[in-house]
């Protein structure tokens, strides 16, 4: 299974989405600088996962995640509504 996770940064609300076959693994690498974008807005938490069969599946749901139209699914949905910035 591969998760789709959005992340927000305790520092100053940025929000990154991903994915990984860990999604604890990889939340601990963008914590420790191993990503060019999330290395200048640590810390980060996850808000949101998904699992996804596949990597083709899970690439889809990221890229909709990403697109404004995902953006603002992801602030209708229970306990991240007013977590993400405007």
């Amino acid at each position: 299974m591969i998760t789709v996770y959005v992340l927000l940064s305790l520092k100053d609300n940025a929000t990154y989405v991903g994915m990984a076959s860990d999604a604890s693994k990889r939340l601990k690498e963008h914590n420790h600088g191993k990503n060019r974008y999330t290395k200048g807005h640590i810390p980060w938490k996850i808000i949101y996962t998904e699992q996804h069969p596949d990597w083709a599946s899970a690439r889809i749901r990221e890229k909709y995640l990403k697109s404004t139209a995902g953006k603002n699914w992801l602030n209708k949905q229970d306990g991240i509504s007013g977590s993400l910035p405007a």
